[in-house]
């Protein structure tokens, strides 16, 4: 392993942790707070065998009765668990390794569940954080923003999703840019680029990667870390720390979990405190990290597992939030706004299309289809075996931020 700014550990099975460091991090969690957008349902939808019927069957049966399409620009779906029952899944398993744990939550766009953790667990010590959608040029990003001074809090965070919700065309690069600053300014806040590699505008590869260096290079100063993630591949993740080394910066790690799983993913120190924790990354620029046996999973298997508890009946669960259709919220344009689709009277769960999604999701992410993702994982994404045998090829920082990059060099 020739990494200067990152350790790795790899995990092939549960083991203590205790004498590696004396506290474990678990970043970038969901909760019930997240709101996950739905506009990826019509890309998805037309690929996927059984379901691409029924989809089309639905799509046009719509489109007769309304005279327009079905708008998923606004439809959103949240994850089921609480803030509070995130936060004691990702306790238990860090303590479970032997460590002390710190938890930073961070939904999409909100603090809403870090505030309860604070005011209804009394948990002082647990950061404030975001996940921070950042409109850029002809796409966005997502940035981990962690540990808000509490005090502050409120106001900085509508000052960063006045930005986000703006609406403008063409989002100002100048208050982007101030926005960074402001966040850089306060010592204990940490910033991460989160899953960089991945195409999560669906732009296209290219075009996404064309966006990457224009962000890094108008905005890479504002990033302490690189995130690599629970829930992308392992040849997208080695990338990532390949970039951050040649970028002269460490790697955090980010579970991204939304289902009921904890993180498979941990940061590792002997930081007592969160603010101590950002000091190691912002200052000293180094980390250490470890992946978690589950991670060696096959991504897709542990994808759909997690969509299969997303959309799983939960009859403990307050009214209101059972059932996967009591958190799927969307506006079928009556001048009603967004409501739960539990609202509109489906007794079934939806159009037969979406029972179809739900019953093959559902199937394919059990534990017995398992073996056949392994079969079919392609070679580069198996985890490596031994982190110390692993060879990392790190860029030349200009094919990463060339200063010469035009924004429109794929159109």
């Amino acid at each position: 392993m020739n990494l200067r700014r990152t350790r790795l550990h790899i995990l092939h099975q549960a083991e203590n942790l205790g004498k590696e460091a004396k506290v474990g991090v678990s970043l970038h969690c969901h909760t019930e707070h997240s709101k996950e957008m739905l506009d990826f349902v019509p890309h998805y939808a037309e690929k996927l065998p059984v379901i691409a019927y029924y989809w089309r069957k639905e799509r046009d049966k719509y489109q007769k009765k309304e005279g327009k399409g079905i708008d998923f620009s606004t439809a959103y779906w949240s994850p089921p668990m609480t803030a509070e029952a995130v936060y004691d899944i990702e306790k238990a398993q860090i303590e479970g390794a032997g460590l002390e744990a710190i938890v930073s939550l961070s939904d999409h766009d909100s603090i809403d569940g870090n505030m309860r953790i604070s005011e209804d667990l009394g948990v002082t010590h647990a950061p404030v954080s975001l996940e921070w959608t950042v409109p850029f040029e002809y796409g966005f990003f997502h940035v981990g923003v962690h540990n808000l001074p509490k005090d502050r809090a409120v106001d900085l965070t509508k000052d960063l999703l006045a930005y986000t919700f703006s609406g403008d065309e063409k989002p100002s690069n100048a208050r982007l840019t101030e926005l960074f600053a402001m966040l850089n300014e306060i010592p204990q806040v940490l910033v991460i680029l989160n899953h960089p590699l991945w195409d999560i505008e669906m732009v296209g590869p290219e075009r996404h990667e064309v966006l990457l260096k224009h962000f890094i290079r108008e905005h890479g100063k504002w990033i302490h870390a690189l995130e690599i993630n629970g829930f992308r591949t392992w040849s997208e993740n080695k990338a990532v720390i390949e970039m951050a080394e040649a970028l002269g910066i460490p790697i955090a790690t980010g579970g991204d979990r939304h289902g009921c799983k904890p993180n498979t993913v941990i940061n590792l120190t002997n930081s007592r405190t969160f603010d101590e924790f950002v000091e190691e990354i912002r200052v000293e620029k180094r980390s250490e990290v470890v992946l978690m046996p589950e991670y060696k999973q096959p991504l897709h298997s542990r994808q759909l597992q997690s969509f299969s508890e997303i959309l799983k009946f939960y009859p403990e669960f307050r009214d209101g939030r059972q059932r996967w259709f009591d958190r799927v919220f969307f506006d079928i344009g009556k001048g009603a706004g967004l409501n739960p689709l539990s609202a509109y009277g489906w007794k079934k769960g939806g159009p037969t299309w979406l029972r179809w999604a739900i019953w093959t999701l559902g199937f394919l992410g059990s534990p017995k289809m398992r073996p056949f993702f392994e079969l079919a994982r392609k070679q580069r994404d198996r985890v490596p075996k031994d982190a110390a045998e692993t060879k990392f090829e790190i860029p030349n920082l200009e094919e990463i931020a060339p200063k010469s990059l035009s924004s429109d060099a794929v159109s």
